[in-house]
């Protein structure tokens, strides 16, 4: 099998069982998500979820957050993994905000990245969720799942990250992010993968050479299409929206 072809073959397992595929971080608007993907380092998504309500509450914009101290974030952040370098970020990102950007959260990720606690993984979902970009943000799921799969041989997040632009159709890219993040997320999992449940398995890399040999049972993809976690998303997602989702920026 070419590479191109198990790219093809893997988007199209994505793209027909688990089709729509969005962050798991809850916000409401442009700057929730910045604040909440700037915490989400080195953190889950469950923990920051659980602390942003009261802070988005108490700073609902750039020019609130700005106006508070490092200390006074801190407090509202305190459960979150290094909250003290956090802190002094939202609050130097949302002057940053005011004084350069007029409040507006920039579109390209040049300028994203010169906010303070922005780096390109940061930056690159920004883009993507809040502008369609077609900008890929390679964590730790993206990265590990598109090794093991054989998508990319990289041996660190950018490689890997212009490996995938290269071969994800344009179109598909900010979808396919959240594929691959969702799947190494509960299926491809750091420790033991869950190679018996994969719907890709045969196209894997990473099972061919590790459980091929010992004739693991591989779920079939339409025992899969009842239990895919894309599906339970999207009704999760479904539900929500009545109550808060974030606005289409024109």
């Amino acid at each position: 099998m070419t590479k191109q072809e198990r790219y093809q073959k893997v988007l199209h397992y994505f793209e027909t069982n688990v089709g729509l595929a969005e962050t798991e971080l809850n916000y409401g608007n442009p700057f929730e998500l910045l604040v909440a993907v700037i915490l989400s380092a080195q953190c889950t998504d469950k923990r920051v979820n659980l602390t942003t309500p009261k802070l988005f509450k108490d700073y609902p914009d750039a020019e609130s957050m700005a106006a508070a101290t490092p200390d006074t974030i801190f407090s509202y952040i305190r459960s979150i993994s290094y909250p003290n370098n956090k802190a002094k970020h939202l609050v130097s990102m949302a002057k940053m905000l005011l004084n350069d950007f007029d409040e507006k959260i920039p579109s390209e990720v040049e300028q994203l990245v010169k906010l303070p606690g922005v780096g390109r993984k940061t930056a690159n979902v920004v883009a993507s969720v809040i502008y369609n970009k077609p900008t890929m943000a390679v964590d730790t799921h993206v990265f590990r799942v598109s090794n093991r799969i054989g998508l990319t041989n990289a041996n660190n997040p950018l490689k890997c990250e212009k490996e995938l632009v290269k071969f994800i159709p344009e179109q598909l890219i900010p979808r396919a992010h959240h594929w691959l993040i969702l799947h190494g997320r509960y299926v491809c999992v750091a420790r033991k993968p869950k190679c018996g449940e994969c719907g890709i398995a045969e196209l894997c890399n990473y099972f061919e050479k590790n459980f091929l040999k010992q004739k693991i049972k591989v779920t079939t993809v339409k025992q899969l299409k009842s239990k895919s976690y894309g599906k339970e998303k999207s009704k999760k997602i479904s539900q929500k929206s009545g109550k808060k989702s974030s606005k289409k920026i024109s």
